[in-house]
C-alpha cells in the first residue's frame, strides 16, 4: 500500500465560511499516483469540519440557516466562561463532522454528479490546517 500525506492549509476572511476543496484533493490524488483507495480528508482543527455536497449557493444559505438554527452563536455556553467566545463553532463542528473519505477510482476521486468536497469554517480568522491522505494502490 502507497500513502501520500500533504496539509491544505487555510486563514479565512469570515469567521463563517465555506470553501470548495474538491480541485486541491483532485490534485493531491493525482500527485500521489495511487489508482485504487482512498482520500481521507480532515480538519485538524475542533471549530472546523469537512463535508460532501453540492456547490449551489441556495443550498450554502441553507447549510448555514439549519447550522444557527441547530447551534446559535449566543453569549450564554458555558464553554465561554473558560475565556472563548466559540461555543457555538464547535458545535456546529459537531454536526458538520470533521472527515470525510472519499473513494479514488482509477486515479481520480470517485464523486457522484453533483458532489464536492468542502472546508467548513466555524472560527476562522486564523490559520488552520486540514489533512489529505491518500491510501491505496
Amino acid at each position: 500500500m502507497k500513502t501520500l500525506t500533504e496539509y491544505l492549509w487555510f486563514e479565512t476572511k469570515q469567521r463563517h465560511e465555506l470553501v470548495r476543496i474538491t480541485d486541491e484533493v483532485a490534485a493531491l490524488t493525482k500527485k500521489s499516483g495511487i489508482a485504487e483507495g482512498m482520500a481521507l480528508v480532515s480538519a485538524m482543527h475542533i471549530t472546523a469540519g469537512v463535508y460532501v455536497n453540492d456547490d449551489e449557493p441556495g443550498l450554502f444559505e441553507d447549510i448555514w440557516k439549519w447550522l444557527e438554527h441547530l447551534a446559535p452563536a449566543r453569549p450564554d455556553y458555558r464553554h465561554h466562561q473558560t475565556g472563548e467566545d466559540n461555543g457555538d463553532a464547535h458545535l456546529k463542528s459537531m454536526l458538520v463532522h470533521h472527515q470525510v473519505i472519499v473513494p479514488i477510482t482509477k486515479g481520480r476521486l470517485d464523486l457522484g454528479t453533483w458532489q464536492h468536497v468542502f472546508y467548513a469554517e466555524f472560527d476562522g480568522q486564523r490559520r488552520k490546517r486540514v489533512i489529505v491522505k491518500i491510501m491505496g494502490e
